[in-house]
Parts: structure tokens; sequence; C-alpha cells
């Protein structure tokens, strides 16, 4: 009998020169068969490897087991159980699930995003989360993110009332600057519109610090606030020129793609830095410049890029070099962008994270011609909103946290966490509404509420046997 352990199932995609010709889908979903004999290659370990490595332990190999024999409604439903935003990140997620399968030590891991693509869309996943009785308390959210969905979701389905503030117009914080050719825009939606029967608000177009403060809020009533605005602001390039017209910072550039906004981005574009970021950026302008050339730029070499192995090759798949050891010193034209004025560099001693310091190189000048610049040297907490007595400290995830017990701030009653993508946000965010329940039930004489079965069952979702703790740390 043939066996497929060690042949996975071939995960149809876009040539790259037909995909950097629009932003339509690169990935293609499996077939339901596809699916089953993907999902047959699972050892079903007896420890869930895979469960540990997810930051919110989503039962990988609960789910892939359920898809082997075909049950993709039980599959759906069994992934809806612990990850609200499963639609969006069954295209988006950095699948860590797989980086931990044992499939992998000697052929490809098993395809667990995908997997979970194919659940969702062949299963019945058009359910609708239920709380359990009301508490008649309520909780404010700063922020509508992942993490700040993530805690309206936590603590909606324990019966909180939940209204979530979010300074933009659209919810979703980063994740609206996920190119379309990996979400189509729709995602977030399907995910939040299972959310339609908790007692959960999205006021949008409300900022902190212009419309309220968490103080205000819990002077209106509010039992506690949870704030969660990530990392939505840009690093300067603080570099002459920076404020030329085209250049532009990473994350906005994205989103403004996202909407339909014109971007003129001309025929050479040249994008500053080495993150995930800068790879959706390229490829994004890639596309915009329809056929031009677009560089990336790093200041250290290729070995100390943090951006994800899988995003590096699908923008040198797509036809975008690298410039490594290269880092910018101005930017040149009269009234618009022209060109780009490089340093070359060296690696020198190891700096305070433990890599190696780029030294510049005397009289190694490089000017690179270009019609746009795109800066992604990181993001950074926009706090302007917000008091100091908060006392937030900057997580090792670059998001804003409060130092107390349970990610409590400096005020008390205000919680603040976040994380590095999507689920560790979602991670970050479960664990402050545990805390933030904690905090509510204590002061109301109250016992905490576990998570319950977001889907109004008895008892609460059990954790995959064998599962021994997560393998991560914040």
């Amino acid at each position: 009998m043939y066996s497929y352990a060690n042949k996975r199932i071939k995960i149809d995609e876009e040539s790259p020169r037909i995909r950097t010709g629009d932003f339509g889908e690169i990935l293609h979903s499996y077939t339901p068969e596809q699916a089953i004999l993907e999902a047959k290659r699972c050892n079903q370990c007896l420890i869930p490897f895979c469960a540990e490595a997810c930051p919110i332990a989503q039962d990988a190999r609960g789910y892939v087991g359920l898809i082997s024999e075909g049950k993709f409604d039980e599959a759906a439903q069994m992934i809806l159980q612990a990850n609200p935003l499963a639609t969006s990140l069954c295209k988006s997620c950095y699948h860590y699930c797989e980086t931990a399968c044992i499939r992998g030590n000697r052929a490809l891991p098993v395809a667990i995003r995908h997997l979970k693509r194919s659940a969702l869309e062949y299963g019945r996943s058009d359910l609708s989360y239920a709380p359990q009785a009301p508490l008649h308390l309520k909780i404010a959210v700063i922020g509508g993110g992942p993490a700040g969905i993530m805690a309206a979701w936590e603590l909606g389905i324990r019966g909180y009332t939940v209204t979530v503030f979010e300074q933009d117009e659209l919810l979703g914080g980063q994740m609206g600057a996920i190119p379309r050719y990996r979400l189509d825009g729709s995602e977030l939606d399907t995910d939040v519109a299972r959310l339609r029967n908790l007692d959960v608000t999205f006021l949008r177009g409300q900022k902190s610090g212009v419309d309220f403060t968490p103080e205000t809020l819990l002077q209106d009533g509010y039992e506690a606030v949870y704030v969660a605005i990530g990392t939505s602001a840009h690093r300067d390039l603080k570099v002459p020129g920076e404020e030329l017209p085209g250049v532009y910072p990473a994350l906005e550039f994205l989103k403004d793609t996202n909407r339909g906004l014109n971007v003129p981005v001309g025929k050479r574009v040249v994008v500053i830095g080495g993150g995930d970021v800068a790879m959706d950026a390229a490829r994004t302008a890639k596309r915009l410049t329809q056929g031009g050339e677009v560089i990336v730029a790093y200041r250290r070499s290729r070995e100390e890029m943090p951006a994800e192995k899988e995003e590096v090759h699908e923008t040198e798949t797509e036809e975008v070099p690298f410039l490594f050891l290269h880092a910018p010193l101005r930017i040149i034209g009269k009234g618009h962008v022209e060109g780009i004025v490089m340093q070359k560099l060296k690696l020198g001693p190891p700096d305070a994270s433990g890599r190696r310091a780029p030294v510049p190189i005397p009289g190694s000048e490089v000017t690179i011609a270009c019609d746009a610049v795109i800066s992604s040297v990181g993001q950074i907490p926009d706090l302007a909103g917000f008091s100091k007595k908060f006392d937030f400290t900057v997580g090792s995830q670059g998001a804003p946290e409060g130092k107390g017990t349970g990610f409590a701030t400096g005020v008390e009653g205000v919680f603040a966490s976040g994380g590095k993508s999507i689920v560790f946000a979602m991670a970050a965010a479960s664990r402050a509404a545990e805390q933030i329940d904690l905090y509510v039930s204590q002061k109301h004489g109250l016992s905490p509420h576990p998570r319950p079965d977001p889907f109004g069952g008895p008892q609460p979702v059990p954790r995959p046997s064998g599962f021994e703790g997560a393998s991560w740390h914040f």
C-alpha cells in the first residue's frame, strides 16, 4: 500500500511571473480529497508538539485527525473553539505548529495551516459564539487589532459587556497591512461576524487622548480597561531627505494600498529594512511598479535578517534582489525622491542585542536612483494618548505592557499587553483577559470564570491530551 507519510500534498500556487502582475491570491485551497490525504500524514503524536508550539495552544493534532476522517464540520468547530480569528490565520499565520511537526525531521511537515483553511472552507464555519449568563459588568478594550479582538472574545464568552475602541475606521490593526495576495480583505469580517451574539460593541474612529482616556472610561463605569494598541507608529530613518514626497512608512504604504488608494511609486523603489513588513512592502511595490525594479536594502547580513525564511524566499522568488550591509545616509531629490545615498558596511563586534554591529566603511558611498523609498526599520507603540502614570514597559515583543502582576499598569484597573505577530498578540490578550476576569471577580466577591465552551456547551473545552504546556515564553 502506498504511503503518503513523507510526501506532502502539493499546495497549488500562482507562478511568480503571473502573480506579480496583480494582487490575486497566490496560494490555492486543497480539494477535500487532497486535504484528507495530507491529514493522513499526521502521526497523531502522544505529545501534541504542534499544540505546544502554538501560542494559543490550538489543538492542531485534533482537527487534523478529524480532517483525515473527512469530518470537516467537526474540525471547523474544534478550530473555532480556541481561535476566533481562524479565517484570517489560516492564510497569514507563521505556522509555528509546522516548525514543531516531527514529520519535518525527514520530510516536509504536515501542512497544518493549509489544513485549517480546508476545515473552514469545507466544514461548517458560519457559526456564532454564545455567551454565558450576562454578568452586567462592563470592560473597555482600547485597540481593535488581534489582541483587542481576542480579549473581547475571551471576556464576551464569559458574559461580560465589552466595548472595543479603535482609532481607525477599520478593525484589525496591523492585520490591515497584510497584502491582498495573502488576505483578500473579507477574512476578518468573517471572523468578527462570529462574535455577533456576544455583548461586544466595536466603536471605530475613537482615539485615546482625543475622544477618551482610560481614566474617563473607568469613571464612566467600566470595571477594567485593557490597552491593546500594539506598535502602530513607525520608526524614522533619521536621515536628510526623509520628508520628501515619495518616502513612505511601510505600514501606511501597505494599508493605503489595501484600501485602494493611489500610492505612486514609479518604476524604481528601494525598501529599507529586513523584517517581514519589509518583505510585504517589497512584494507589494513590485506589483505596483508593473514590471519595474524593487530593491531591499538591509544594514546587516542575510543570516541576521529578522524576516521569516519563508517570507525571504517568496520575495526572492518574485525577483526582488537584496542589498546587504548597506544603510541609508540621505535621500535626494528636488521636490520628490530621485535617489538614495547608501553607505556600505562591514560587521564588527556584537552589539547589545548580541548581533554583530554594522560598521561604516569610509569612502564607500553609493547612490541608487529611485522614484520611491519605503521605510521599514521597525514599529513602536503610539503612547501619545496615555499619561506617564500608566508606567508602561515595552515588552520583549515590542508592544506596551503593564509592569505589574498579570499585565497590570500603574493605574488600578488598567491592563496592557501585546505580541509580535497575530497569534502571539492573541496569546498575550488571553492571559490579560484571565487577569482582568480575576481582578473584576475579586472586586465583586465572585469566583473567576474559566474560559467556557464558546459555543455554549456545559463544560470548558479541555486542553489536548498529552499537552505538557507551551514551548514558548513571552
